[in-house]
């Protein structure tokens, strides 16, 4: 079967972009893999000879399949090409992003693509927080390629720093998220700034009646491709399961996961709100289990570097708010957009400075992820389809755990129902999990969650937003010019509202279940010891000089005020009798 795809270097790309792409290809000297791509996804051998045909195109995959790739080689292909022939430096591509997170991925995917033409293809991302007057310049210089939010976007527009009257394609990246982020009143007014004739991309991992909406809106008589009839993997390489238990009982569950590592790998717990996020994230401090926290109250630096060394294999546990899930933002008047960033500050005062263009759980890229936790489920179908794509990407293998309470039965049955395959067996089963066989644990469950209170958990959120907003804007100058230093900083500290008491960090052998016992060691010696290298990184070392030793400092004078000391007269020898 792999025989009959078509590869990279049968489509026509540029030699340079194939440098960055395939892992060999006799004729095109220096072919190493820099990306590591063998041969290209099903979207992406679909897509890309159609977008160099010039189509626009509607492409619905599952989350991991490579749908970045599919538009990112034709978009750099197409500007390479145009450059033959065109002296003028005009934007020419636009690609369009929901959350800021995803702008910071797409521009690092073109980054490593353009590494070997660079010169010919600039690419900027102006989705970050940085002030619209910081990237005037930057824009000014009409780079080549602009990443960016539909409402930084426009603002730019607005205020004459960017001119798309030349442009030549647009993107839009993880389209049924759009309007459920309120843009639906930026896409339009965007639209009006761009010429007649463009060639444009949707892409999706749902079709959705937002979608359809863009489609009327972008889209000239465009291909639509539907490559992946399931939206998740199958039950080969995603195994989905679920159990239902109330409030006291999921932080027992996560406990005994956790501390007896059944759950093992990098793993990502979702959360439906921020008091929840630090509520888990204290309770598993009080027993020993350090974790990283993202929501849309830190500085997006801050989230980008969390992901980063989250990739890096720095932490093993993020604990991610699902915000937007919960409920739809009010879509802003076109009048608004410039009135918000205008007030900027005074609405983040007013709001708990909460970022509406978050979003982790919906495009971001999280590299090897092995196990999806939803602490807390979704509130519909597409946030369930989307929390679990972040693992199980690519070809890679995932396992996603879901606890129900009583209150999410209903949104529980409904995605059980989407997930019904073809044969009539149902993606998603049910947890087979003795909770009798953890009764043990419990007390110990309860005595950590009486140091997680209210003012416990609105004290830790304050402490680390200040933290954060510390590492993201105090020290962003000295990271940039010393980025071996910025491996240190770590944001799975310990916030200590509350004693933790080191007891609670262990577990004793006979509180382990039988069945457990000498299959798993959840103290082991090899878990401490790389646990006592990574928080080393984090402490700087100090030595104690020994002043006794250095004759310089252990020289006294006496002056009038002090009494010189007098030798001490040795000791005579007693006479022998």
């Amino acid at each position: 079967m792999a025989e009959d795809m078509l590869q990279f270097h049968e489509m026509g790309i540029d030699d340079r972009l194939l440098k960055c792409c395939i892992t060999s290809y006799a004729t095109v000297t220096q072919a190493i893999a820099d990306l590591g791509w063998a041969q290209p996804t099903l979207i992406q051998e679909k897509a890309i000879p159609l977008a160099l045909e010039g189509k626009d195109i509607l492409a619905r995959a599952r989350t991991g399949s490579g749908k970045t790739a599919a538009y990112a080689v034709p978009v750099i292909q197409h500007i390479l090409a145009s450059k033959q022939s065109v002296r003028e430096q005009d934007v020419r591509a636009v690609i369009l992003v929901p959350t800021k997170e995803l702008g910071e991925q797409v521009h690092a995917m073109l980054d490593q693509l353009t590494r070997y033409c660079a010169r010919d293809v600039r690419v900027v991302d102006i989705s970050g927080k940085a002030d619209v007057s910081a990237q005037r310049p930057i824009l000014m210089e009409k780079p080549d390629v602009v990443v960016g939010t539909p409402s930084r976007v426009l603002i730019h527009l607005n205020a004459q720093n960017l001119a798309l009257q030349k442009l030549e394609v647009l993107v839009v990246d993880e389209a049924d998220l759009l309007f459920s982020f309120g843009f639906e009143a930026d896409v339009k007014n965007l639209l009006c700034h761009l010429p007649k004739i463009y060639q444009s991309f949707l892409m999706s991992a749902t079709l959705s009646v937002d979608v359809q909406s863009l489609k009327e809106m972008i889209l000239h008589n465009p291909v639509i491709l539907k490559l992946e009839g399931s939206q998740l993997p199958d039950s080969c390489q995603l195994q989905q399961y679920s159990i239902q238990c109330e409030e006291e009982d999921k932080f027992l569950l996560v406990y005994t996961l956790l501390k007896l590592r059944l759950v093992r790998g990098k793993t990502l717990l979702f959360v439906d709100s921020i008091d929840r996020c630090y509520r888990l994230k204290l309770f598993l401090e009080q027993v020993g289990v350090p974790a990283c926290v993202l929501n849309s109250e830190l500085p997006i630096h801050s989230r980008c570097h969390i992901i980063s060394q989250f990739n890096q294999g720095f932490y093993d546990y993020i604990i991610a708010t699902d915000e937007h899930a919960l409920s739809t933002p009010k879509t802003p008047s076109p009048a608004d957009g410039t009135k918000a960033e205008k007030g900027g500050k005074k609405q983040q005062k007013t709001k708990g400075a909460k970022d509406k263009e978050y979003g982790v759980s919906r495009g971001v890229d999280f590299q090897n992820v092995s196990n999806v936790i939803n602490f807390d489920f979704p509130k519909s179908v597409d946030s369930y389809i989307h929390r679990v794509g972040r693992t199980a990407r690519a070809n890679n293998q995932g396992t996603a755990l879901s606890f129900i309470s009583h209150t999410e039965v209903a949104t529980h049955d409904d995605v059980k129902k989407s997930l019904v395959q073809e044969n009539g067996e149902c993606m998603l089963n049910p947890y087979e999990f003795k909770m009798e066989q953890i009764e043990g644990f419990r007390y110990r469950c309860r005595d950590a969650m009486r140091s997680v209170t209210k003012q416990a958990v609105k004290e830790a959120r304050l402490r680390e937003i200040k933290q954060e907003l510390l590492n993201s804007e105090k020290l962003k100058t000295y990271f940039e010019d010393n980025p071996r230093d910025l491996q240190l900083l770590r944001h799975d500290k310990d916030l200590h509202p509350a004693v933790v008491k080191p007891h609670m960090k262990n577990v004793p052998d006979y509180l382990v279940p039988e069945v457990l016992r000498g299959v798993i060691d959840p103290l082991s010696e090899k878990t401490r010891r790389r646990r006592n290298k990574v928080f080393a990184l984090a402490k700087p070392t100090f030595k104690k000089s020994n002043r006794a030793n250095n004759p310089l400092k252990s020289f006294r004078s006496s002056g009038q005020g002090s009494k010189a000391r007098k030798p001490k007269p040795k000791a005579k020898a007693k006479p022998s009798t």
